[in-house]
């Protein structure tokens, strides 16, 4: 029995073409990799680091994560990776694996997928052919993949369905290294950073800086969905508006300050995202 020594990537992504029917992606789309551009990592900021590494790395590398954090050896980010990429990985240097997006479908100016973070970076076309698919997120054990040339039939579920707004993206994962200047197109920030240290160290970054409509919620507007998240996160908004209003720069502050459990803040982010568009 001859072994395959082949390149991870190469192995998932005959993987996922084997699972895959469909009609091709229009090859105008774009995968995002939606993030929080002001969070901090290893002692500098997450923009910092990517300047400096020039390289976009997913949480088994970075031990950091906007969603779930189980990207260990036996965690839930390792089964589900080994599940859909039939072990490929299995083996892997934490830099060999996939980063994670979403295939922008519905254009919109601030990403595929919010629930992730307030900015993103819009990868260049090749990456649509480097990258596979899946719908739902790969966390609710997905049976519907895709690649470029089936991934229609995933838009097409994702369209029909009636799932929250945060949840109804198509999950993207981008084999192969994701250089700044080379495979992204530009860096899109929410406004609020404007003219703050955010902005400047994005200008340090080899890739266009470009600005979309930005998330604002009123407390008022706020305080009409407890039944999102909860009427404790629903306070917990409150309590960090300024002048009444929430964006992402005042939750990303909270944040900095160690001020309130991290994941009490994802909630409130959860609430500016779904509610503040």
């Amino acid at each position: 029995m001859s072994v395959d020594d082949r390149p991870a990537r190469a192995r998932a992504l005959d993987h996922v073409t084997s699972l895959s029917r469909g009609e091709p992606l229009d090859p105008s789309l774009r995968v995002t990799l939606n993030f929080h551009p002001d969070r901090v990592s290893g002692g500098r900021s997450i923009l910092d680091g990517l300047a400096h590494d020039g390289v976009y790395v997913s949480q088994f590398v970075t031990g950091t994560s906007n969603g779930g954090l189980t990207a260990r050896p036996g965690g839930d980010r390792w089964r589900w990776e080994s599940r859909i990429f039939r072990g490929a990985y299995d083996g892997a240097h934490a830099h060999e694996r996939p980063v994670y997006g979403a295939l922008n479908f519905r254009r919109h100016s601030f990403g595929a997928a919010p629930r992730f973070g307030s900015s993103h970076f819009r990868l260049t076309a090749p990456a649509l052919t480097r990258s596979t698919y899946c719908y739902p997120d790969s966390a609710a054990e997905p049976t519907d993949f895709g690649v470029a040339s089936t991934g229609s039939r995933l838009v097409s579920l994702a369209e029909s369905d009636d799932r929250d707004a945060l949840d109804d993206y198509v999950e993207a994962h981008v084999h192969g290294p994701v250089r700044l200047d080379g495979h992204v197109e530009a860096v899109v920030l929410d406004p609020c950073f404007k003219g703050t240290e955010v902005e400047k160290a994005a200008s340090r970054l080899p890739c266009a800086v470009e600005w979309h409509g930005g998330f604002r919620l009123s407390v008022e507007e706020l305080g009409r969905h407890p039944g999102y998240r909860g009427q404790e996160y629903v306070d917990l908004g409150a309590l960090l508006a300024v002048d009444g209003i929430l964006d992402a720069r005042i939750i990303g502050e909270a944040a900095r300050r160690s001020a309130h459990d991290p994941q009490d803040l994802k909630k409130v982010w959860h609430l500016l995202a779904r509610f503040g568009r």
